[in-house]
């Protein structure tokens, strides 16, 4: 039995099998908690297998999780099944729409040519199965990578997603949370990675909005922003690195996916991150430079493309999670090193 939090070590489910939920979060269900996210099991270098998956697990304390299984099928037999798991289907997130009783799963996929695009599964419970309803949508008909799925207290939803390579979009749902209205707003434009902000994870302190981000460098680390606004279309902003005692501008080499606002706690809000690659050299080059000159036509490469993926073994199948709390210091939302943590520590 855990009885604490202990981020970057392996993190073992209660048959004592590593957890495979990454890029994902956690909704609160009738006084359950239920973190769902990719399942990378196969993933492994040398295989085309992305996921095998949306994977769920359930607890009562946060600390120890039971598997619930599957609860978005792989469909290795249809090649053309968005399911499919050589398909680049990654970081799911769910919206549960009061009025239709039903769980709403958006997930995002890269297709070939470098487009990427949305796949949408619905299901009457948490825990599934779900059935994806609608593949290869193109909000705003854009490229939308990383993304984040947002529930105002009213009902009213709203989703951010990374304009691949270009800005970020708030975009709002439709009442059934099926698909965007059309009204939309733009943030932090940037030329090129590794400047583009990604993966955000939006949440709300009272009456004020915070976004963390990440730069675009693959699975590689690098530094988070985080930003703030009054309104869920901004304007947003930047407020810094909320990573105040890192050392290595790295996340503490990790990604953050969400954030999970604990319901019984006052002000516990719970920074989920990834650590994708856990065999990096603790002398890492500077890989923002390395990202940046690679694509900068304009500027010499410091590292060719081939250098900067030997720096990892690349096997997300043993990636490991990084949950740290969120303080807050004259107003930023900030994040510190813990090597153990209990939910008991906050009121």
């Amino acid at each position: 039995m855990n009885n604490s939090i202990k981020p970057g070590k392996i993190w073992l489910d209660t048959e004592g099998k590593r957890i495979q939920a990454h890029g994902g979060s956690i909704l609160t269900v009738d006084g359950k908690f239920y973190w769902y996210g990719e399942n990378k099991e196969h993933t492994k270098p040398g295989t085309k297998i992305w996921h095998w998956g949306i994977r769920c697990y359930s607890s009562e304390d946060l600390y120890n999780w039971k598997d619930e299984g599957i609860i978005c099928p792989p469909d290795p037999e249809n090649p053309d099944s968005p399911m499919n798991p050589e398909h680049s289907v990654d970081r799911p997130h769910i919206l549960y729409n009061e009025d239709n009783k039903q769980y709403v799963m958006w997930m995002k996929e890269m297709e070939s040519g470098g487009r990427q695009c949305m796949n949408i599964a619905v299901s009457d419970k948490i825990t599934g199965p779900y059935k994806v309803v609608k593949a290869g949508i193109h909000p705003l008909s854009m490229n939308s990578g990383d993304f984040d799925l947002v529930k105002a207290e009213d009902g009213k939803a709203y989703i951010y997603f990374e304009r691949v390579h270009s800005e970020l979009i708030c975009a709002d749902l439709t009442p059934d949370y099926m698909d965007v209205t059309g009204y939309y707003s733009t943030h932090f434009p940037a030329s090129h990675p590794p400047f583009v902000r990604e993966a955000p994870a939006v949440f709300r302190k009272k009456d004020k909005l915070y976004m963390f981000t990440s730069g675009t460098t693959g699975y590689f680390p690098n530094p988070s922003e985080v930003a703030g606004a009054d309104t869920y279309h901004g304007t947003w902003q930047v407020l810094g690195d909320p990573h105040i005692d890192g050392r290595h501008n790295d996340s503490y080499c990790s990604q953050i996916s969400s954030v999970f606002k604990h319901p019984y706690k006052k002000d516990l809000y719970i920074a989920l991150a990834d650590r994708w690659l856990v065999d990096l050299p603790k002398d890492m080059p500077d890989i923002i430079a390395a990202f940046d000159s690679h694509f900068d036509k304009d500027k010499t490469p410091t590292m060719s493309w081939n250098e900067i993926l030997s720096l990892s073994k690349n096997d997300t199948s043993i990636a490991d999670y990084v949950w740290l709390p969120v303080y807050f210091k004259d107003g930023m939302p900030v994040i510190k090193w813990h090597d153990e943590w209990k939910i008991e520590d906050f009121d």
